[in-house]
């Protein structure tokens, strides 16, 4: 209420102010011509004044009487004109005014209540800074997150391997030690769409480990969360993020997605700072990159910095992936047409490899599909492909075995 007075205060203070120079302009000093007669009735006291004194002569006394009296006429006519329309311009001024007035107030308490923010205080930076804080302090849940997504249509897969991975849930329920089953056991719950079972499983795989647990464990475990809630990161997801960061502080994904938190919290400028160093350390054709040079431009204007997307340099294109047209006309398909599609984008970068080669990351890519798609014998037979490939490459090799982890088919 304290704001709306104090708003309303100065708004009446800035139509006092256009009111009374209205006023002042309509009424300011009288018409010119009420000041002409008075000096022209001095002029005519003054002749007389000269010639009782004898500085001029009676013949030239009434010729200057004759044309001072000619000009009072006219003044005299003049200023009788101003004073009848005198009165409809004041009413119009009063008018005028007051419509100016109306419009300042109201236009004033509208535009704030259209653009403003009531009941906010002054968003300094420090303010604005302590409100993220408090974002980030008080926001949901893993368990309330997952229970504000939208139930998901159960994904079509093969009878195959979906015999395949009922048999790996028994195994390792009957294994509970088993950290390779249980990472091979979140692999494939995510590729069936089941990302609460498939973080349940990642963390038992760190469990299991404990301080051998690596940050790429705790960055898929962060992932699999962050999916599971639909690409919001949850306090807990934030814990494993820290927990991979702690380990590798150079660890693409969870630079990623602790971008995206600070985004998600109000800290662009962080998540903004955070992404353009992930950026530029690369590589050009790691998985995380593609969405940082799809949303950097977007947190950057955020931020409130100038920034310019460099172009796109190195890695292959994803010639595994669907383009748009791919994308548009999968809408209209059965889940069988969808996996055909699938198989054949597979099947076309398979060729290519085995006839022109690619990068480790096409190689991976591959392997990738082939595990998703539940070709277990050919994600083998390509993984093993990779190694000789790309024999002495310690970082393509690293590349391509967390591929076949992910993908269940690593010795």
């Amino acid at each position: 209420m304290t704001f709306w007075i104090i708003i309303t205060l100065m708004a009446l203070a800035a139509s006092a102010l256009l009111v009374l120079a209205l006023m002042r302009t309509q009424g300011g000093g009288g018409p010119a011509a009420a000041y002409d007669l008075r000096v022209y009735r001095d002029q005519l006291k003054e002749v007389d004044r000269d010639l009782a004194r004898g500085v001029i002569g009676e013949a030239d006394a009434e010729r200057t009487r004759a044309e001072v009296s000619r000009r009072i006429l006219a003044a005299d006519a003049a200023a009788r004109k101003s004073q009848d329309r005198s009165g409809a311009p004041q009413a119009v001024t009063m008018v005028t005014a007051v419509g100016l007035a109306v419009m300042v107030i109201a236009g004033s308490v509208l535009l704030y209540r259209g653009l403003g923010a009531p009941g906010y205080g002054d968003l300094g930076l420090r303010y604005r800074i302590e409100m993220a804080q408090e974002a980030r302090e008080s926001r949901p849940g893993q368990a309330a997150a997952e229970a504000q997504m939208p139930p998901m249509p159960p994904r079509q897969l093969d009878a195959d391997y979906t015999a395949l991975v009922d048999k790996l849930r028994s195994t390792v329920a009957s294994r509970p030690d088993d950290a390779r089953g249980h990472d091979l056991l979140a692999q494939h719950e995510a590729n069936s769409g089941d990302f609460p079972a498939a973080y349940a499983a990642k963390a038992r795989v760190i469990e299991i480990k404990g301080d051998a647990a690596t940050a790429q464990d705790y960055a898929e475990y962060g992932e699999l969360m962050i999916m599971a809630a639909g690409g919001y990161v949850s306090p807990q997801a934030e814990q494993a993020l820290a927990s991979a960061l702690e380990r590798d502080r150079g660890n693409g994904p969870a630079r990623y997605y602790w971008g995206a938190m600070m985004a998600q919290t109000g800290r662009p400028d962080i998540a903004f700072r955070i992404w353009e160093e992930t950026l530029r350390a690369g590589p050009p054709d790691a998985y995380w990159i593609a969405p940082i040079r799809g949303q950097i431009e977007e947190m950057a204007a955020r931020a409130g910095v100038d920034y310019a997307l460099p172009p796109a340099t190195g890695g292959a294109p994803m010639l595994a992936g669907p383009n748009s047209e791919d994308m548009a006309a999968a809408a209209d398909m059965s889940a069988e047409e969808r996996q055909d599609m699938i198989r054949g984008m597979v099947d076309r970068l398979s060729d290519r490899l085995a006839s022109d080669g690619g990068s480790a990351a096409e190689w991976a890519r591959l392997i990738g599909a082939l595990g998703v798609l539940g070709d277990t014998d050919r994600a083998k037979a390509i993984h093993a492909e990779a190694q000789q490939t790309f024999a002495g490459d310690s970082e393509a090799l690293a590349q391509i075995e967390a591929a076949a982890r992910r993908a269940g088919v690593a010795e």
